[in-house]
């Protein structure tokens, strides 16, 4: 899968964010109310992703501050035709890897009740009950999980001195680029 960090106002993004509200309308009778802000997920304190097979769009996920050393993760989905691939799990292993590399050291997230595919993958990657929190911190039907990160010890703005032998160091981390690509392998 290439991972693609876009803007949340990308329309790529907004026909998936389509597609997950139209879910929680089927599961829940009611969209999400939750708000959220489009630079709440712009670098370098979050990110939104959207996982590729090809030029089809397979996955999305973000990223955003919660508090400190504290990211939040928002807005997973994976449409109904991908699912079973493993792609969720992939996702949440990216953003998990990107937090941790800006440098939060734990990460929150909120699921529903109904969404037993959701909870399952959070728990089998190593996420824990926490405490409610946010806009449905008193919504029955939600639920709230928490996981410590490892944390990149080069995030304190100490870069380690680059190994001759790794190459070309030359260039930009992609900070100013509208989006960037990574394969997981």
């Amino acid at each position: 899968m290439l991972f693609r960090s876009l803007r949340y106002s990308d329309p790529v993004v907004r026909a998936l964010e389509d597609e997950l509200q139209q879910e929680y309308i089927e599961r829940y009778g009611d969209p999400d109310d939750a708000p959220v802000e489009p630079d709440e997920f712009a670098p370098p304190e979050g990110q939104f992703l959207v996982g590729f097979l090809g030029n089809e769009p397979v996955a999305t996920g973000g990223f955003r501050r919660h508090g400190e050393r504290v990211a939040e993760i928002k807005r997973m989905y994976v449409p109904h035709d991908h699912r079973g691939g493993g792609h969720a799990r992939r996702m949440l292993i990216e953003l998990e890897n990107r937090a941790a590399a800006v440098g939060y050291e734990r990460i929150v997230l909120e699921t529903g009740l109904k969404q037993p595919e959701a909870i399952a993958l959070y728990t089998s990657s190593g996420y824990s009950p926490t405490a409610p929190f946010g806009h449905h911190a008193h919504n029955p039907y939600s639920r709230y999980f928490t996981k410590t990160l490892a944390v990149d010890e080069s995030v304190d703005g100490h870069q380690p001195d680059p190994d001759p032998a790794d190459g070309d160091h030359a260039g930009g981390d992609g900070a100013d680029s509208e989006s960037d690509e990574r394969e997981l392998l």
